[in-house]
């Protein structure tokens, strides 16, 4: 039977808490820095030689949606009755809403050093020291709606422009596409600033801190927001149900991205899974 996963905002305070209490565990076992390695490790980009799977390619949804099981996975073997919520960006917009509650991922940071000091992943809380990133600190730290540089969160119209397009991804398959649902909502665009992040990109500018970079899975937030991002693949699913992920096949030996990205049908490292076997998620969980 396929289990739940809620909009954060609706968890009662025993879901808040069984979840925060698995979060914490599976950092004390050492589990949890296992992930933030996965990140970092797969966090290739255009311009690096070598297979592309996370990031800048059309197996961004299916790589995270794979990495999404993978830790939902470890905290149920905590508590079975725990599940992945998912933060609705386009609803919860404010730095006083879920999920910067104290019960549930703390609020923003300080403004003198960026840390995070309220809620159970504050660094002064004594469970949570990063110990796997691209800095030394040992502490996690937000910006919320970055104070120096506003941005604001994608709107509901934002999301539905990469909702609306019926085709997955386009050639060459990377972040430069200005077509396709994936780079849509993956958020590479053209120019600089804040015009060219948009959607899940934009949402790790506007959290900030440990959010932007390789080790962004630091942030707990990290996990409800891509929550999210995968609810968006499986209705863009419902939508567009004669589409599916793309390419079929592997770009060819004259192709820029020979052998730099996956086709459907071709194995999605570090697991032994295809993009097709995770285009459906129904009978393992489903959303509300």
């Amino acid at each position: 039977m396929a289990y739940v996963r809620k909009n954060a905002s609706k968890l009662t305070r025993t879901e808040r808490r069984r979840f925060v209490k698995a979060m914490l565990e599976i950092k004390r076992r050492g589990v949890y820095d296992e992930f933030v390695r996965t990140h970092i490790a797969y966090f290739g980009a255009d311009g690096e030689n070598g297979l592309r799977t996370a990031h800048m390619a059309p197996s961004f949804l299916p790589w995270h949606r794979r990495f999404l099981l993978e830790l939902e996975r470890a905290l149920r073997r905590v508590d079975s009755s725990v599940t992945v919520p998912y933060w609705d960006w386009t609803r919860d917009r404010t730095t006083r809403s879920v999920p910067w509650t104290k019960d549930l991922l703390g609020g923003n940071g300080r403004r003198s050093d960026r840390q995070v000091t309220t809620g159970p992943f504050a660094y002064s809380a004594g469970h949570w020291t990063i110990k796997e990133g691209v800095t030394d600190g040992a502490f996690l730290t937000r910006d919320l709606g970055r104070s120096r540089h506003p941005i604001k969160l994608p709107t509901a119209a934002e999301l539905k422009s990469a909702l609306d397009d019926p085709v997955y991804d386009v050639s060459p398959w990377d972040s430069t596409v200005t077509h396709g649902f994936r780079n849509r909502l993956e958020g590479w665009g053209r120019g600089s600033g804040s015009s060219s992040w948009r959607n899940h990109n934009r949402v790790h500018r506007w959290v900030g801190g440990v959010m932007l970079g390789g080790a962004s899975v630091n942030d707990p937030v990290f996990w409800l927001h891509h929550a999210f991002i995968d609810l968006q693949w499986t209705r863009w699913q419902r939508r567009h149900h004669n589409h599916r992920y793309l390419p079929a096949r592997p770009p060819g030996p004259r192709s820029a991205q020979h052998r730099r990205i996956v086709a459907r049908h071709e194995k999605l490292p570090p697991w032994d899974v295809t993009p097709d076997q995770l285009e459906d998620m129904s009978r393992v969980y489903r959303y509300v």
